[in-house]
C-alpha cells in the first residue's frame, strides 16, 4: 500500500477564488495523522486527523479573515488528492492537489 505521507500542492475552490496551499501529511500510530495546511493566510494545524485506507479526514480552523472551522475529507489516488472542505455556513468547497517531488 502506498504511503499517504508527504507534501501536496493544493487548491481550494473558495467563494473568494482559488486558494493555493501546501498540505503536509505526517502519519502517526493507530490510523491517525498530523500535519498542516499553509496558505496565503498563514498556517492551519491538522486536528483529529484520521487515515482510513486512502481516505483522509481532519479538522482545522482559522481566524483570518474571519474565525472559521473546517471539516475536510480527501481521497488520495497515487500522487493526486481530491475531496472537499466544509466551511459550515459557507458549505462545501472542492479541494484538489498533487504530491510534491
Amino acid at each position: 500500500m502506498m504511503s499517504v505521507a508527504g507534501k501536496y500542492d493544493t487548491t481550494v475552490k473558495s467563494p473568494m477564488g482559488d486558494q493555493k496551499g501546501v498540505f503536509t501529511v505526517i502519519p502517526a500510530d493507530g490510523g491517525a495523522f498530523t500535519g498542516s495546511v499553509v496558505d496565503g493566510m498563514g498556517t492551519m494545524e491538522v486536528v483529529d486527523g484520521k487515515i482510513d485506507g486512502n481516505t483522509l479526514t481532519w479538522k482545522m480552523s482559522t481566524k483570518v479573515p474571519i474565525p472559521l472551522d473546517f471539516n475536510c475529507e480527501v481521497v488520495i489516488d497515487g500522487d493526486n488528492l481530491a475531496g472537499k472542505v466544509n466551511a459550515g455556513a459557507f458549505g462545501d468547497m472542492a479541494l484538489s492537489g498533487t504530491r510534491q517531488g
